[in-house]
């Protein structure tokens, strides 16, 4: 990798470019529900009245999404600012890859079909249940369900992961009800496809970065062991928990197994295969590690079953994790990180458990690990484990404090930092704590505006996708706010489809790009992938002739 070159147009500042990504933050469509706009932000407003900002496209193809139906998130959304560029995502390729038939002729689909038949066993397939598109689809289940039937495998069990983020908080029975029909015309004398174990996906299962090892144990226990409550249909589950537990959302929901005469009927046994059909990493990492390592410390697993075990992609393409995967990521390079490292520029990335990865991992093309030791600093702030509406305000303190710090160190030429407020808090529903975490992270946002005026610093404030800018369900027809039984509106807790804010500020500006008025001086039109040419052209450096235009154009 070479080094950039200098920009002759300008040098940049004495102090760092500080890129600020607010997870979860856009401009909302709808005023009621718009937990951003009806906060006290006076920061926010503060900073993008006065300065340089545009909106910035941050879901469907501007992310490298299928459609521009496909709501954005965190990790297409770090990909894309961190290599300046738009790679077709998870969803897009394994619709490819099935749409084309390349899935199944892969050697992973054959070796775990041919587990199965070869040992009689059980062909399982554990994912979120939903077609949110943002983890899976449920159409690419359905694909391999289909298919391994065609195969003359003789039994399958789903292992379901309720949704209600990525979907409409309580629609669990929405997709419950089609999909066993959709079993029930393929079941026959030769094939018997059923449910057999499930919950919520912020209770089992989907655990990432190692924020909470219990939630994977659990589905450990559930899916493998078949040690949970049982009943006798995953519909009977949902409506048994929404009954005992008051105001329950899917993404809660305890976990079960299904029975037949008292015995689990979807236990996971030596000769079985298993299929992990979340296409995206983070939540699918550590599920994988308790299949796949020899010593696994996290929790007791009291059985480890010999299995024929498969990712849908490759989850971690440093470690090589999983060892087998039936759709191979992007192959994503030349990041901005990449190019910082050979150009000399000193690097501080940040933020807390829930985006340490996003803001390393993903930000740099989903590889592990540094581009150069002696260049780059990695500081991961524990998150709480508890539910994020219990403290809205996370640790966007503590963020803050080590960013002030290092700003004024004057030992870093770029800091990115993520407050996850927006999103975490976003995805749970609860309206008054989204409100609670935007105001709180409003107050670290001046903070670091404070000391980039003391330091000669630019920052670049930025989201990576919506969320609390769109919290209740509307009409899709009318905008109305679709309302519950009590007359209150439903909670969304999905990422939404708006724009995003790009806010350049530079207290020492002098004219440097362009002329007043301020937002002469913007490109328009863009997505969040021009942030890595922005942040590069800040540093005085010329962007790659392959990146997308930058947000800033020069004199």
């Amino acid at each position: 990798m070479e080094a950039l070159k200098k920009n002759p147009a300008w040098k940049g500042r004495k102090g760092p470019l500080v890129l600020v990504i607010m997870d979860g933050v856009g401009y909302g469509k709808y005023k009621e529900g718009d937990a951003v706009a009806s906060s006290n932000m006076k920061n926010l407003t503060e900073l993008t009245d006065n300065n340089p900002h545009t909106k910035l496209k941050a879901h469907g193809t501007a992310v490298g999404l299928p459609s521009d139906e496909d709501m954005g998130n965190s990790e297409v959304g770090h990909n894309a600012m961190g290599c300046g560029r738009v790679f077709n995502q998870g969803a897009a390729l394994v619709s490819k890859s099935i749409e084309t038939g390349a899935m199944f002729e892969g050697q992973a689909w054959k070796e775990v079909i041919a587990n199965a038949k070869n040992h009689n066993g059980v062909m399982h397939f554990i994912g979120l249940f939903s077609d949110g598109n943002v983890h899976s689809h449920l159409d690419h289940l359905k694909a391999m369900i289909s298919r391994a039937k065609k195969e003359n495998i003789k039994r399958v069990r789903i292992h379901v992961l309720f949704d209600g983020r990525d979907v409409g908080e309580t629609s669990a029975l929405e997709y419950i009800d089609p999909f066993e029909a959709f079993l029930g015309e393929l079941n026959d004398d030769s094939f018997d496809a059923q449910i057999g174990s499930g919950g919520g996906r912020m209770w089992i299962t989907m655990d990432r970065y190692g924020a909470d090892w219990s939630m994977v144990e659990r589905g450990w226990q559930t899916h493998v062991l078949g040690t949970a409550r049982q009943f006798s249909s995953a519909r009977e589950a949902v409506e048994t928990y929404r009954r005992e537990i008051k105001g329950i959302i899917d993404q809660d929901l305890k976990e079960f197994v299904i029975a037949k005469d008292g015995k689990p009927i979807g236990t996971i046994e030596d000769g079985d295969s298993v299929i992990y059909f979340n296409f995206r990493g983070d939540r699918a990492l550590e599920m994988t590690a308790a299949f796949e390592e020899d010593n696994f410390d996290k929790f007791d697993r009291k059985r480890r079953p010999d299995i024929c075990y498969a990712g849908m992609m490759e989850y971690d393409g440093d470690m090589h994790v999983p060892r087998r995967y039936l759709v191979s990521p992007p192959s994503i390079d030349q990041t901005i990180g990449e190019y910082l490292a050979a150009s000399k520029i000193k690097t501080l990335a940040i933020s807390e458990t829930q985006k340490y990865g996003h803001v390393t991992y993903f930000f740099n093309g989903n590889r592990t690990g540094k581009f150069d030791e002696n260049l780059e600093d990695y500081v991961e702030i524990k998150s709480d484990v508890i539910p994020f509406e219990q403290k809205p305000l996370m640790k966007c303190k503590e963020i803050t404090d080590k960013v002030v710090e290092a700003i004024g160190s004057g030992k870093y030429d770029f800091i990115r930092l993520n407050y996850p407020n927006g999103d975490m808090v976003g995805h749970t529903g609860v309206y008054k704590a989204v409100i609670e975490s935007m105001e709180g992270m409003d107050v670290q946002l001046g903070r670091l505006k404070k000391a980039a005026e003391e330091n000669a610093a630019v920052m670049v404030i930025t989201a990576d996708h919506g969320n609390s800018d769109d919290m209740f369900e509307h009409d899709k027809k009318t905008g109305a706010v679709t309302l519950k039984e009590d007359g209150t509106p439903k909670a969304k807790t999905s990422h939404s489809l708006n724009p995003v804010p790009c806010i350049i500020y530079d207290p020492q500006y002098k004219g440097e790009y362009q002329n007043t008025p301020f937002d002469s001086c913007l490109n328009e039109g863009l997505g969040i992938s021009s942030i890595a040419a922005t942040c590069i052209q800040l540093l005085g450096l010329l962007p790659p002739d392959t990146y997308d235009k930058p947000v800033l154009k020069f004199s």
